[in-house]
């Protein structure tokens, strides 16, 4: 950079970045799923930005999203790459080893969620979720390609053009608009779009933890969409991660009877947007976080964190007692 640069001009440089920033993160919040991660993300672009002369750019906010949407492609396919690689000898069919429901790229990851509580109103959060980006649909993104996650983002959440997606995967456009297609049409069928009314959402909640509370498993299937999904994560164990995913009302029901006795302990919060809880044990050691995608008043999908490491490094203050 130019050594006369001057300390005004650095300043507004970063004005000008900032005003950029919110898009910024909200792109990399969904390509990662980690709030961690897109920071990260967003400060590699601010550095980027800040040693190269952007005079002649005419888009500067299409500009900067092609820095972040790059950083994070790069570290989409990282981590595609290390979760192809083979565990050790034993590890063959352990939930979340190969052949299993946790299989590469197709293991249940929750991501980071996204919390507060209900009826707390958080500018910055609100940024993040400018358009509805439920839990459920995060996990669904989680088992794209680096490349599909790419075209889907940046085109269906943002409407970056095809042209201008494609120099970035390096594809062509048409292939790109293929790869967009083929991440919509799963993505579709296997994250419906939540209720837009948080009030009915919180209904249904409410009586999936009364009916588990119970142990009432009518009231649970009557609660529960027939073909409702369970996906929880519990983080990495010594050689698989310690996933689960359950299907059917019965089956889930059946689960959900099991944690009858945490129902107590769950705090309602809103979890990316959509109904869900913060379960705390008595002890104030965080046990899960629950987030609910109900459809027409019935509950389509459950995705549940309970992994200890990645709740403790969370800021529940807000749900503790």
């Amino acid at each position: 950079m130019d050594e006369n640069f001057s300390s005004a001009g650095r300043i507004a440089s970063a004005e000008v970045f900032e005003a950029h920033r919110g898009r910024l993160r909200a792109v990399a919040y969904r390509m990662l799923g980690s709030v961690s991660e897109a920071e990260d993300a967003v400060q590699d672009a601010w550095l980027r930005y800040d040693r190269t002369d952007t005079t002649g750019v005419e888009n500067l906010g299409g500009w900067l999203t092609t820095v972040v949407s790059r950083v994070c492609l790069n570290l989409l396919r990282a981590r595609a790459q290390r979760r192809e690689e083979p565990l050790e000898p034993g590890g063959a069919f352990e939930p979340g080893g190969p052949g299993g429901p946790g299989g590469p790229l197709g293991e249940p990851r929750i991501p980071d969620p996204l919390l507060r509580r209900e009826g707390v109103v958080d500018p910055e959060q609100e940024v993040l979720l400018a358009d509805e980006v439920g839990l459920a649909l995060m996990v669904v993104m989680e088992s794209l390609s680096p490349a599909e996650r790419v075209a889907f983002v940046l085109h269906d959440l943002f409407a970056v053009p095809f042209e201008e997606i494609a120099p970035l995967i390096e594809k062509t456009a048409a292939a790109t608009r293929q790869l967009a297609s083929r991440a919509r049409r799963r993505v579709r069928g296997q994250a419906p779009t939540p209720d837009p009314d948080l009030g009915r959402q919180r209904v249904a909640v409410d009586a999936f933890f009364a009916a588990a509370r119970n142990g009432d498993l009518d009231a649970l299937v009557a609660v529960l969409d027939p073909d409702v999904v369970l996906r929880s994560d519990g983080g990495a164990g010594v050689r698989a991660r310690h996933t689960v995913v359950l299907s059917g009302a019965a089956t889930v029901a059946g689960q959900a009877v099991l944690w009858g006795g945490l129902s107590p302990f769950a705090r309602p919060a809103l979890v990316n947007g959509t109904a869900g809880a913060v379960v705390i044990g008595d002890n104030g050691r965080p046990l899960s976080i629950m987030a609910f995608t109900v459809v027409d008043g019935a509950i389509a999908a459950i995705d549940v964190l309970t992994d200890p490491e990645r709740l403790n490094a969370l800021d529940l203050s807000a749900f503790r007692p």
